[in-house]
């Protein structure tokens, strides 16, 4: 399937203000080894998920289903809820490349979040690169996806959640 790139609007305004610059590199490191723990969480979780067997008499793909349904329920700051829709809105640090040094795309339910600047001079040569990957949630609607580039180099995702189908009445039994 081939990648649909989702442009990138360039705003006018801070997410990180001067005033809290000091704490920015503290910050960070925070934010790297956090994004280290929730990656080695989901790759645990995920063969944790796949070795459990369906209970009797149902097939994988509903148990699949309700291992996840507990998922709807966890509140999240990456979640944010506007009456009955919610959206995924992720942030990513990308102040050490210019905007069209960054890219994003979406192909397969997987967000791909990559940067890459190449300096030379006759002094130095300076390559860095940033990439980050994100499975979405089934059903995501990938053509709606929007990102937003801060003027001091924050990326902001914003990807629209499919609304949950799992709800159902339960007959109440009285005695």
């Amino acid at each position: 399937m081939p990648f649909r790139f989702i442009p990138i609007m360039p705003m006018d305004f801070n997410v990180i203000e001067q005033e809290y610059s000091s704490t920015r590199q503290q910050f960070l490191a925070d934010m790297k080894t956090m994004e280290e723990e929730m990656s080695r969480f989901c790759r645990e979780f995920s063969t944790f998920q796949e070795s459990l067997p369906a209970p009797e008499g149902e097939d994988d793909s509903n148990h699949n289903l309700q291992l996840h349904s507990w998922l709807d329920e966890v509140n999240s700051p990456l979640v944010e809820e506007d009456g009955d829709t919610k959206k995924l809105k992720l942030k990513f640090d990308v102040s050490q490349y210019q905007p069209e040094e960054v890219t994003v795309k979406v192909a397969n339910n997987k967000l791909m979040v990559y940067a890459k600047h190449d300096e030379k001079t006759d002094e130095h040569k300076l390559y860095h690169e940033y990439h980050r990957q994100f499975m979405l949630p089934n059903g995501v609607d990938e053509s709606v996806i929007t990102s937003s580039l801060s003027k001091d180099g924050v990326l902001t995702v914003e990807v629209p959640l499919p609304a949950s189908t799992d709800e159902q009445d339960v007959p109440i039994a009285i005695e």
